[in-house]
């Protein structure tokens, strides 16, 4: 008794996958298709073509996204390079100061001369005052 044939996706859902992966997880792609998870897995292993297109589909996605991501950091956006060396360089903040931290009265206003930084030196400042 011959067991049952299995699923396979037609040419044009091959080229869904690709397209699909940049936006979808493994369980959503198998929901569009209208398949169970494990067998959209079996898919992908019995096929290696349909493995490749989701690989390529999600490298795709993650190159842009890291392109966008770059151009942002390299304009000066703060938030942008500090999830870059996060996720990338292994950067991490402390949650204690390296040393004792200045509390100021509420009375001390503190008159700093800014012509003195460097414009790479002022965000870092000014993220440090707001901190106080």
């Amino acid at each position: 008794m011959a067991g049952r044939k299995p699923k396979t996706l037609t040419d044009e859902q091959r080229s869904e996958v690709e397209t699909l992966a940049a936006f979808l997880s493994q369980d959503q792609i198998a929901d569009y298709f209208g398949i169970a998870r494990a067998t959209f897995l079996a898919m992908m292993e019995r096929d290696t073509d349909i493995l490749i297109r989701y690989k390529k589909g999600k490298a795709k996605a993650i190159s842009s996204i890291a392109n966008g991501l770059i151009q942002k950091a390299r304009g000066g956006d703060a938030a942008c390079m500090m999830f870059y060396l996060k996720t990338q360089a292994g950067w991490r903040e402390k949650n204690q100061p390296d040393e004792m931290t200045l509390k100021l009265a509420a009375s001390v206003t503190p008159k700093i001369d800014f012509s003195r930084f460097t414009p790479d030196e002022l965000p870092v400042i000014r993220r440090f005052l707001s901190e106080l």
